[in-house]
């Protein structure tokens, strides 16, 4: 090989190593550059969101309509608004907490109880009864199961007896220390409580009147007739009500876990009647009334 030849072919060589490289160099530029590209909007994303837009809310409610069985259309607006000052919360607790009325504080926007003389009605901080309200059929709660002078109405009534007579048996004791209240009562009582303790705290553990569903005979205070009522949960009696008292009907009313759908503290002692197929659902599904009454009764 003539020696013209070798240099040629040494030079090519080279080239085609510089062209290599270049190649090499131009793809490390393109892949850089498109990760930096990416890496950005990434970081755009994160750090300043696009904001919905209220037809962005309303769109979404829309395609949930059919999905939600309790969704309610009127309440679009609200889901929305609702939605924005809870970002974090699913659709469906937004839908549900809205159709309870908790995008509104307590005791405003309430209106009249429905469902009267039932035992499906719903009294609390945003339904309310006339003052000259009377549920029908009451009657008192024997005095082996009662303080004196104690009523509920009849079905109520006659669901608590079988109840404590059959705790009894299993030497338990249950005692209603207070059932129906009419609402002049609740008026002094609830009047006492804002006098000692001032309105905003009485309102965590007292129904205002009209607002206390001690008004409709369904609803009932126990003790076991030794240990304060308010130390009700660290008793026997406690816990058996925990695991039967839904069988005859009866549901621990205001939870630990649900005080801002009840807008009540926690109370062990307060029950209320809803009946055993309602109060079933209830303990299985672990929810509160008003969960229950905005999904399914609310129509």
């Amino acid at each position: 090989m003539t020696t013209v030849r070798k240099r040629r072919l040494k030079i090519k060589k080279k080239n085609f190593t510089i062209f290599l490289i270049c190649i090499f160099l131009i793809i490390c530029s393109i892949y850089y550059g498109i990760t930096l590209i990416t890496k950005s909007i990434h970081k755009k994303d994160t750090l300043t969101p696009y904001p919905k837009t209220d037809n962005m809310y309303l769109n979404e409610y829309n395609k949930m309509e059919k999905e939600i069985k309790f969704y309610k259309k009127e309440n679009a607006e609200r889901y929305s608004s609702y939605q924005k000052l809870n970002p974090n919360k699913s659709l469906k607790e937004i839908v549900l907490e809205v159709n309870i009325g908790l995008d509104n504080p307590y005791y405003e926007n309430s209106k009249k109880a429905i469902n009267l003389n039932k035992e499906t009605i719903l009294v609390n901080k945003y339904n309310y009864l006339d003052e000259d309200y009377v549920p029908d059929n009451l009657e008192n709660i024997s005095s082996k199961y009662a303080l004196a002078n104690k009523q509920m109405v009849k079905k109520a009534k006659e669901a608590f007896e079988q109840m404590a007579s059959d705790a009894k048996k299993e030497s338990l004791s249950i005692i209603a220390m207070s059932a129906y209240r009419s609402y002049d009562y609740q008026v002094n009582l609830y009047n006492n409580y804002a006098k000692t303790d001032g309105k905003e705290k009485a309102d965590t553990y007292s129904g205002r009147p009209g607002y206390s569903e001690h008004q409709t005979g369904l609803a009932v205070d126990v003790y076991n007739g030794k240990t304060k009522y308010t130390e009700f949960h660290n008793t026997k009696e406690f816990t058996w009500m925990q695991n039967n008292g839904y069988k005859y009907g009866f549901i621990l009313r205001f939870p630990k876990d649900k005080t801002k759908e009840t807008g009540y503290e926690y109370e062990s002692w307060h029950y209320r009647y809803v009946g055993v197929d309602i109060a079933t659902y209830i303990h299985n599904n672990n929810l509160c009334y008003e969960e229950y009454y905005a999904e399914f009764l609310d129509n």
